[in-house]
């Protein structure tokens, strides 16, 4: 039995199907792009292009060197996004994220407060090592991720559409590093892992970035192109037995009502409601780059993952006993595989 938002999507019809060929021609073309720049890093790149097509907010964890920076500033060049980028440290404060209002004299002597804009109102926002900030700085982004806006002396201001934050994160212990709380961890729709390029893809990266040429990176579309796809990827249908393999792998990574005993072993908590919403999106989204009409499971197992993982924390036991989450959503993958 089909539910009315799938049937409402199939209603679409002809002009659906043509929007979805129009899109998944330019975003391949996008991809192909980005990874003429960024050495093997196809899985990171096509699971970025995922979370801004389903309008979410992207943490890459990885140590330094691996081009995530890099990566940020390729994809707002090839998607035509405003992108800046901010460093986090510990002295950083919410006013250098957000903006501050500043009090101005005019000729005649009168005074006024006006708000100056801070590096949050653009389309596409950098915010490199983000747990060296502290947790005040950090929350500052909060209510820009999710409500797309910002409040300052209690006037709102609202950010660009589209608006998204890619946050880098070293995963190297160090002094003066703050861990993102759960309920931040919880905005981003995916956490990445970037690890090491392989050997040949190395090996092209070496001789393409060390010479005097760089190859320029095309803008492939535009901040309407993306937005139009976003839409776009609302209307994907999704079949019963997708949907049923979503509420399957995320309710029972819930140690609570979870049947798995590892689950219940192992895991403090899990991953809530958000955790489905935001695979619903992003199952849609990787279809929508595959030029496919409709998502798999295939793709509820492939973003499991980056989806998950940082929704779920494991019991100091089990971390003691060297359990890993990758190997707990492993094994909720089998239920539905």
């Amino acid at each position: 039995m089909t539910n009315p938002s799938n049937e409402a999507a199939l209603e679409a019809g002809p002009e659906a199907v043509a929007a979805v060929d129009r899109l998944a021609e330019r975003l391949a073309a996008a991809r192909t792009a980005m990874n003429a720049v960024i050495f093997g890093q196809e899985d990171v790149i096509e699971n970025s292009l995922v979370t801004l097509l389903a309008g979410g907010h992207l943490l890459l964890i990885g140590v330094p060197g691996l081009a995530k920076t890099k990566l940020v500033h390729t994809l707002g060049t090839v998607l035509g996004l405003d992108d800046r980028r901010v460093q986090f440290t510990p002295d950083l404060m919410p006013g250098d994220i957000l903006g501050s209002e500043v009090l101005e004299e005019d000729d005649n002597g009168r005074r006024a407060f006006r708000f100056l804009k801070g590096p949050v109102f653009c389309q596409l926002l950098m915010a490199d090592e983000i747990n060296r900030a502290s947790p005040r700085t950090q929350s500052a982004l909060l209510q820009a991720m999710q409500e797309m806006k910002v409040t300052v002396a209690g006037e709102s201001h609202p950010l660009p559409r589209p608006f998204h934050v890619l946050a880098t994160q070293n995963p190297i212990e160090q002094e003066g590093t703050y861990p993102l709380p759960e309920a931040q961890l919880d905005r981003f729709l995916m956490q990445v892992d970037v690890g090491y390029p392989g050997l040949d893809a190395e090996r092209e990266m070496l001789l393409a970035t060390t010479g005097a040429l760089e190859a320029p990176v095309p803008r492939v579309l535009t901040p309407a192109d993306l937005v139009e796809a976003q839409a776009v990827v609302r209307r994907i249908p999704v079949g019963d037995s997708v949907v049923d393999a979503i509420l399957t792998l995320v309710r029972a990574g819930r140690p609570e009502t979870s049947e798995v005993e590892d689950v219940r072993r192992h895991v403090a908590w899990g991953p809530g409601p958000r955790a489905s919403q935001a695979l619903m999106l992003a199952v849609r989204a990787r279809a929508l780059i595959d030029g496919r009409y409709s998502p798999s499971i295939d793709d509820v197992l492939a973003l499991a993952r980056p989806i998950l993982q940082h929704r779920m924390a494991l019991t100091f036991a089990a971390r003691a006993d060297g359990v890993s989450i990758a190997q707990v959503i492993s094994r909720l993958c089998r239920l539905i595989g």
